[in-house]
């Protein structure tokens, strides 16, 4: 049987008739190719390759060795293109959204033990913008998400819910309302929110981002934004407020912006959202472990 390192500086001098060339080409030193193939030449009990100053050419006997050699090598590598091929195309894909870091930290070690225990499925994790958060599910991009409730549209399933978080108003540090340890909804009249533009349904929008107060009092909004980075620099230069988790303050601490307890407001629902025809087993599965992997 013939070594690997043999087969290759064999097959390669035999194409290229130059011992260095061969050797740039596999990355080894010329004398470690003349060493093989004098090694090789042993073993088959005849010279391979005939060698002046000027030429390297096949021998008869290095020519019979190159026909022979040469397809067989070729139908094993395609053999093996053929079977991870195959093996790629039975491996099972999940894309995996979420909406905030802290619902990125679930995901990732629910992902993680869906790949434990399935070696056989690829999990990618992939961030989604409050300003689309449905666009990556009914596009197919993401199979299911971890995200911001409520959602009720036809064609999506909302799950469980898997966590919920404490409302917080952010709020510039020269607003009169920085000085207070907690607020109410009420509060909320004196401020100016500044909402996420985009695609998000109209009722998602009101939840998070009220016009009204609970007697009724309007709520002013400012101009919306589509990016989180731009809402926490804007409210740090008091162009106005807006509502997060509670939670937000350890993820997105910014040395303007202070984070003020909704005493009166219900939490943030977390939980999770994938198309009504995707049924597969595989998110059946990831979501059973999101489950477990919250209550840890």
């Amino acid at each position: 049987m013939l070594e690997r390192i043999e087969i290759e500086a064999f097959l390669t001098l035999a194409e290229v008739l130059h011992f260095g060339r061969t050797a740039e080409r596999l990355h080894l030193s010329p004398g470690r190719i003349s060493q093989t193939i004098k090694a090789l030449e042993r073993r088959i009990g005849a010279p391979l390759f005939h060698r002046t100053s000027r030429s390297v050419r096949l021998t008869d006997v290095g020519q019979t060795l190159y026909t022979a050699l040469r397809p067989a090598v070729d139908d094993l590598e395609r053999a093996v293109t053929t079977a991870t091929a195959a093996a790629h195309r039975q491996r099972t894909r999940l894309t995996v959204g979420f909406s905030t870091p802290w619902c990125g930290d679930l995901v990732i070690v629910a992902g993680d033990r869906l790949q434990e225990e399935l070696p056989g499925c690829d999990v990618s994790i992939q961030e989604i913008q409050l300003s689309q958060p449905l666009q990556g599910l009914r596009s197919g991009e993401i199979d299911i998400q971890l995200s911001e409730f409520p959602i009720n549209e036809p064609d999506l399933v909302a799950g469980p819910v898997i966590f919920t978080e404490p409302r917080a108003l952010l709020v510039g540090t020269s607003d009169p309302l920085a000085a207070c340890d907690s607020i109410t909804l009420e509060d909320l009249a004196q401020t100016r929110l500044i909402p996420v533009r985009g695609n998000a349904p109209d009722y998602w929008q009101a939840y998070h981002y009220p016009a009204h107060t609970p007697s009724g009092r309007r709520i002013p909004h400012a101009r919306p934004v589509t990016y989180w980075p731009e809402t926490l620099s804007l409210v740090g230069a008091g162009r106005g407020s807006t509502i997060a988790s509670l939670r937000a303050a350890r993820y997105h601490p910014h040395p303007g912006v202070v984070y003020l307890p909704i005493e009166d407001a219900d939490p943030i629902r977390y939980g999770l959202i994938w198309r009504a025809d995707n049924r597969t087993e595989v998110l059946h599965r990831f979501a059973q472990i999101v489950v477990k992997a919250a209550d840890v």
